[in-house]
């Protein structure tokens, strides 16, 4: 590494990546571009799996730009459809024999009551279960290393909403809240991770989560503009300390992707207050994230919905930990 001071871990301190290939859902803005770029600064080749592709290559151009040798290519992906999904996974399994790392980050955000083209409410739809395929469908291709991880981006926002509910994850019993289904979209992302850490063999790949903070994204600002207008004017005034760039941002996924102290099942996020912004470092996710029950039930019903099963088995005697329950601050 380049880096020298984990307190102040910036990309510098990435190691050298030549040779490796990573995979970023949604990469062609925001956290996912900012990863994507960096990545490629320290030499992996990176595939930016989006939606758009227009959007993709443009962000591409942009990378080769500052990285003018770097190996970027554009996969079409739309994680709110299974189908395109495994077309996507298909594609990704023709081209590449193996994938380092798997960089789950793409996600909508407050959006109003929608399904995806399978019929599941659209932000856990997308968030959760396009990334868990996606994973399942592409997980044999990550060699049996430490090196080799499956980050998935989460949020501060994962706290929202209350308990989540199980039997009633398309909201078709009660009335929408926008704002409690991403809420539980993002804590699904992380019984997702702490689930799979403990289903993978000892010696890697990992399962590791991150969260960017409050990141001044495309993303964050469409969330506000469905907000109030004395909202949006309440938190324009406090924006600067509330939020920090996209380049910001990544860090704490950066750091999960590629430091080699990084252990299965811990969750990254900024340091400074409310983890809303800073450094990067473990941080602690909500007490229901750690609900080993609920983390069982959640992947039995992702498998349902998706028709996905993982070729791993549960290994958490071998590894000798239990998923998520690292005792970092």
């Amino acid at each position: 590494m380049t880096g020298s001071n984990p307190a102040h871990w910036t990309p510098r301190n990435i190691p050298d990546q030549h040779g490796r290939t990573a995979v970023i859902t949604g990469a062609n803005t925001g956290i996912g571009f900012e990863t994507a770029k960096a990545l490629a600064l320290r030499g992996a080749e990176v595939v930016l799996a989006v939606r758009d592709t227009d959007k993709g290559k443009r962000a591409a151009e942009e990378i080769t730009l500052v990285a003018p040798t770097a190996r970027v290519h554009v996969q079409r992906l739309d994680l709110s459809s299974l189908a395109s999904v495994r077309d996507a996974a298909g594609e990704l399994r023709d081209t590449y024999a193996r994938i380092d790392l798997l960089i789950n980050n793409a996600g909508v955000m407050y959006t109003p009551y929608r399904t995806t083209s399978d019929g599941y409410e659209l932000q856990f739809g997308t968030n959760h279960l396009g990334h868990f395929a996606l994973t399942g469908l592409l997980l044999d291709l990550l060699p049996a290393s430490p090196a080799s991880r499956v980050v998935t981006v989460s949020s501060a926002g994962h706290r929202m909403g209350g308990p989540i509910d199980l039997d009633d994850l398309d909201w078709r019993r009660r009335p929408y809240d926008r704002t409690a289904a991403y809420g539980h979209s993002k804590l699904a992302n992380l019984l997702f991770t702490y689930e799979l850490d403990h289903r993978l063999p000892a010696g890697g790949p990992l399962a590791v989560a991150a969260h960017p903070g409050g990141a001044d994204t495309t993303g964050s600002r469409s969330a506000m503009s469905h907000s109030s207008a004395l909202t949006r004017t309440a938190f324009a005034a406090i924006r600067p300390l509330l939020l920090q760039s996209p380049e910001r941002g990544a860090l704490p996924v950066l750091r999960a992707a590629t430091d080699p102290d990084v252990r299965g099942g811990e969750y990254y996020g900024p340091r400074g207050f409310q983890q809303s912004k800073g450094y990067p470092k473990v941080v602690r996710s909500s007490p229901q994230s750690y609900d080993t029950s609920l983390q069982r039930r959640l992947w039995a019903l992702s498998q349902d919905m998706t028709g996905i099963e993982f070729p791993a088995e549960p290994e958490a005697a071998a590894n000798g930990t239990q998923p998520g329950r690292h005792p970092h601050e």
